[in-house]
């Protein structure tokens, strides 16, 4: 069965789209997979080496104009739906839409038997659009940065999932993935302790994802880390993190 993973936190800066690129590649390595940008921002569109501004169809029109998703075939081994700028519209738009909650749902029903793995990078908002990818997804993997606040948000989040199970109770909470950790700090140890003791009865917490500006810069050069830096060490953690995931039901 094709697992559709939402990777979602309504806070902004927590490495949720660098995820979805890094563990989309991991998982490419084995698995038959389709990256969907669903962030107006467009960074992942951005981070697979797609030029957001020459685009003719994006996630936005499959939402509001009911065509079948763009996609981008084998970009560092997985395919890929873009998106850019006028996603942001699309809230405004399905307000009063038919059948609204399944406008990425119903696309992705047509495609998902070509995929083992689907994984959406949801925007950080609590708003419609992230309930509508929520509503689309088996699964819901959430990033968390190690840092007090980050960890004090994930009760809102927390409470949208529960809200949203309680309509779509087939999503499953596939887990929390510590995010940006450096050990050499207090604080980091302290909140991955407090994330471990606090989200571990809602669902794995996977070993954290340590702070390294080999990201960034693998981002900016439109690579994953395992094709830019693939001697780094964060790359073991993602792949013992993709192992799990591909693991669950």
């Amino acid at each position: 069965m094709t697992k559709i993973i939402a990777l979602y936190n309504q806070s902004g800066g927590v490495g949720k789209t660098t995820l979805t690129m890094n563990l989309g590649y991991h998982l490419g390595e084995k698995y038959r997979v389709l990256l969907v940008d669903m962030d107006p921002q467009s960074s992942l569109t951005d981070f697979m080496g797609i030029d957001v501004m020459s685009l003719e169809k994006t996630t936005y029109d499959t939402l509001i104009h009911e065509v079948p998703l763009p996609i981008f075939s084998g970009i560092h081994g997985v395919d890929f739906a873009p998106t850019n700028l006028n996603l942001s519209k699309a809230e405004m738009e399905l307000v009063n839409a038919p059948l609204r909650d399944f406008r990425l749902r119903n696309p992705l029903e047509l495609i998902k038997g070509d995929y083992d793995f689907i994984l959406i990078d949801c925007l950080p908002s609590l708003g419609f659009l992230s309930y509508v990818c929520l509503m689309s997804a088996t699964h819901v993997l959430v990033p968390v940065q190690t840092q007090y606040k980050s960890l004090w948000g994930t009760q809102w989040l927390l409470e949208t999932l529960f809200k949203t199970q309680k309509i779509y109770p087939e999503l499953k909470i596939a887990g929390f993935i510590p995010t940006l950790y450096d050990s050499r700090t207090w604080q980091d140890k302290e909140s991955l302790k407090q994330i471990k003791s606090q989200l571990s009865s809602f669902g794995i917490v996977y070993p954290p994802i340590k702070r390294t500006i080999s990201f960034a810069n693998a981002s900016q050069a439109h690579e994953p880390l395992g094709v830019y830096e693939p001697k780094n060490p964060a790359i073991k953690t993602l792949k013992d993190i993709t192992n799990k995931l591909a693991q669950q039901d």
